[in-house]
């Protein structure tokens, strides 16, 4: 590998560490590992938060770049991350939300996939196949995990072995920041090859509904209500494939030992043929299936999703207000079942 290789900049980290610069009076950052790149260099995983830290108060949390080729989840994130920045200079109202939610930032989980263009991390490992989690029903061949060979995609890992130190991470911040909480919401922003935008939410590993269905159906409709035209297919995860090893599922069964607590991971998965259709040349190139090629579209990708970002926030802090209880959560259950499962 040549020096100017070595030594070349991520622009995502760069964009982000020149943002916690600018908030560092308002934001709390910490280097939670390491990714150690093949002859390249050491790229740091963060972890942001800002906000009320009390453990009795809700909490956002926000994830991006699990899977290095997705650029454009990583983007999304620092997009949002900015916005508040921004804000925060003049936005009284936001500093009124910051009194009464906790928000959790790791814009970037996989820096060493990320730098080298590659889904998994620099040791071959999916870290969305990561988790000690192996599907109940048959999963796709390769796609939906294998132990066979780091040099395959889709690579969970060698059986027996510990969780890569990049998905530890974001278990070990999850854990400690948002599963404590009496409500958080988590959002994952992935890209994929679809022809839709996709809000996805747990499970992945099996198609027996969530236990929280009633609560994911209440979200949908004040996000409906507030969003009446949004672009979001929302949807189990389940209806599209199952998986092994999702990091999402292992953390909300974890959540759910905690019967009192409601812990709500979604993931954002951008349909990428929404941009390939409008220039096909796209599809000659890996970094091109699955993001956005052009500035100004690039620039529409990251508005779009503002709203939705912001929408999490403010449903997490007004909780009380819209998760359902007794026969309100019953009905809302029994749509959900209607909706998603009556097939």
């Amino acid at each position: 590998m040549s020096p100017h290789l070595k030594h070349r900049p991520l622009p995502e980290l760069q964009w982000l560490e020149q943002l916690l610069e600018q908030g560092r009076h308002h934001l709390q950052a910490r280097e939670v590992c390491r990714a150690q790149v093949p002859h390249g260099p050491q790229l740091p995983v963060y972890a942001i938060t800002l906000g009320n830290p009390d453990a009795a108060v809700p909490a956002a949390g926000y994830f991006g770049g699990v899977h290095g080729l997705e650029r454009i989840g990583a983007e999304v994130v620092i997009a949002y991350l900015q916005n508040i920045v921004n804000r925060l200079a003049w936005d009284t109202s936001l500093h009124r939300l910051l009194e009464r939610v906790r928000l959790v930032f790791m814009p970037i989980v996989n820096p060493g996939g990320m730098w080298a263009a590659t889904r998994a991390n620099p040791r071959g490992v999916d870290l969305m196949r990561n988790a000690p989690v192996d599907a109940r029903e048959k999963v796709p061949w390769l796609m939906g995990g294998q132990r066979l060979s780091a040099d395959l995609p889709w690579f969970r890992g060698h059986p027996g072995a510990p969780m890569e130190a990049e998905s530890q991470a974001l278990c070990d911040v999850v854990q400690a920041e948002l599963l404590p909480r009496p409500f958080s919401i988590a959002l994952d922003c992935h890209s994929g090859f679809g022809i839709r935008d996709r809000l996805w939410f747990p499970f992945a590993h099996t198609r027996t509904p969530m236990p929280h269905l009633a609560e994911v159906q209440a979200l949908r409709t004040i996000f409906e209500q507030a969003h009446s035209h949004h672009p979001y297919t929302i949807e189990p995860q389940s209806m599209q494939y199952l998986a092994h090893g999702d990091l999402w599922d292992h953390l909300y069964l974890q959540a759910c030992a905690a019967p009192e607590r409601t812990f709500l991971p979604l993931t954002l998965e951008m349909g990428s043929w929404l941009w390939v259709k409008k220039n096909p040349r796209q599809l000659f190139s890996r970094k091109g299936i699955f993001n956005p090629q052009t500035g100004h579209r690039q620039q529409r990708v990251l508005r779009r999703h503002l709203a939705l970002l912001d929408f999490l926030a403010r449903a997490a802090n007004s909780h009380e207000r819209w998760n359902p209880t007794g026969e309100q959560r019953e009905r809302h259950r029994d749509a959900a079942m209607a909706d998603w499962f009556s097939a």
